[in-house]
């Protein structure tokens, strides 16, 4: 039985025209930015700097959506608005949690997609 994945490379693959090696430097590329997102979220929100959790949101929700995470990529588009209107402050916390639990699913599903290429 296949579970759900969180990620889906259908976009990346058109926009790497299906090469496999480019198709690597791309998840690569997502790998080198992923300690700038995690750190970034998670000091941002110890810190109450609600301008760079926004920021750092706004920075991964590209990055998410190029590996077809849309649904995460609205939720961090989410956080970004609330955190310029400084709106629902304590549900802050639920959005990088999220953030944090899925990279850490899709780090996996993207490791062993780049071992296939």
């Amino acid at each position: 039985m296949a579970y759900p994945r969180y990620t889906n490379l259908d976009y990346l693959k058109e926009i790497t025209g299906d090469e496999p090696e480019v198709t690597k430097e791309f998840i690569q590329m997502f790998f080198d930015q992923l300690p700038e997102f995690r750190d970034g979220m998670n000091n941002f929100l110890a810190e109450k700097k609600w301008k760079e959790l926004g920021e750092i949101a706004h920075k991964a929700k590209s990055s998410v959506m190029t590996f077809g995470m849309n649904d995460l990529g609205l939720r961090l588009k989410d956080l970004q608005l609330k955190t310029q209107k400084l709106e629902d402050i304590e549900s802050y916390p639920v959005y990088v949690n999220e953030f944090l639990t899925t990279m850490d699913e899709a780090e996996i599903e993207l490791t062993d997609d780049m071992n296939k290429l």
